[in-house]
C-alpha cells in the first residue's frame, strides 16, 4: 500500500472495537475490580459491600477515564498492580470472540494505523496476537504509555492525545479515532480528528459506550461516521478525509 503523508492515520482502540469484550472478557476484568475493591475499601478483615465497590469503580471510570486512574490517585496502589492483579485470566484465547478476516479488513484501510488501547500492554498483546493483528499496527500504545509529564493520562485526555500528536509528528486532522467509547470520541472530535464509531459490541446498559443509553443508537454530533464495524470503515472513508 502506498503511503503518503496526506494519508489518514487510524487510532484503534481494541476492546468492543477490534472484538467482542463484552462476552465474557469484560465480566472477567469486572469480577477482577470488584474483588480489588472490595478488600482495598474494607477494613482489613471484612471485605467491602457490593454497593460500594460498584459506586466507586462506576465513580472512578467516569470522572477518570479508567478505574486504574482512580484507584492509584486515591489508594496509593500502583497500575501495574492493579492491573495486573485485574486481568488474569485461566484462558484468554477462549474468551475472545471477533468477526472474521479482520486482518484483510485492515489491510485495505489506506494509512497507517496505530493501536491506541487503555488496556495494559501485555492483555493487549495476547489479544492482538490471537487475532492476528499485531503486524497491521506501526505502533502499540497501551495504557502504560499514556502519561503527561509522568502521571497516568488515559483516553479521553486531550493532553495525553497532544502528546501523542507530537511524538508521532501528526496533525490531528489526519486522524482517524476509531472508538466504541463515546467520550473517548468526544474529546479526538474536540481536538480535530475525526471520529467512528463501533457500535456491534455495545450491551444494554454499556455506560461505557453511551451518553444517553435511552438513545443508544443516535450518532452524537461530535462522531464523524457510526458503523455496526469495523467491516463497514471501507466503505465510509470518504466521509473521514
Amino acid at each position: 500500500m502506498n503511503i503518503t503523508r496526506s494519508s489518514p492515520v487510524w487510532l484503534f482502540d481494541l476492546d468492543n472495537t477490534l472484538h467482542n469484550a463484552s462476552h465474557a472478557i469484560f465480566p472477567a476484568i469486572m469480577a477482577g475490580m470488584n474483588s480489588y475493591l472490595a478488600r482495598l475499601l474494607g477494613d482489613g478483615l471484612t471485605p467491602a459491600g457490593e454497593d460500594l465497590v460498584n459506586a466507586t469503580r462506576t465513580m472512578y471510570w467516569q470522572r477518570y477515564g479508567a478505574t486504574t486512574l482512580g484507584v492509584v490517585k486515591h489508594h496509593g496502589v500502583t497500575a501495574a498492580h492493579f492491573l495486573e492483579e485485574t486481568h488474569r485470566f485461566d484462558d484468554l484465547p477462549s474468551m475472545i470472540r471477533a468477526e472474521r478476516g479482520l486482518r484483510q479488513l485492515l489491510r485495505r484501510l489506506p494509512g497507517r494505523k496505530i493501536l491506541l488501547t487503555n488496556a495494559p500492554h501485555r492483555y493487549s498483546t495476547q489479544v492482538l496476537r490471537h487475532l492476528g493483528l499485531q503486524r497491521q499496527f506501526q505502533h502499540h500504545v497501551s495504557v502504560e504509555a499514556m502519561t503527561v509529564h509522568r502521571h497516568m493520562r488515559p483516553k479521553p485526555s486531550k493532553l495525553m492525545l497532544h502528546k501523542l500528536l507530537r511524538r508521532h509528528q501528526l496533525t490531528a486532522g489526519r486522524c482517524i479515532l476509531v472508538e466504541d467509547t463515546l467520550a473517548n470520541l468526544r474529546s479526538a472530535r474536540e481536538i480535530g480528528m475525526r471520529t467512528a464509531w463501533v457500535t456491534q459490541y455495545l450491551t444494554v446498559g454499556d455506560t461505557a459506550g453511551l451518553a444517553h443509553p435511552q438513545k443508544r443508537l443516535i450518532r452524537p454530533a461530535y462522531v464523524d461516521v457510526k458503523v455496526k464495524s469495523v467491516r463497514n470503515l471501507a466503505a465510509r472513508v470518504h466521509h473521514l478525509r
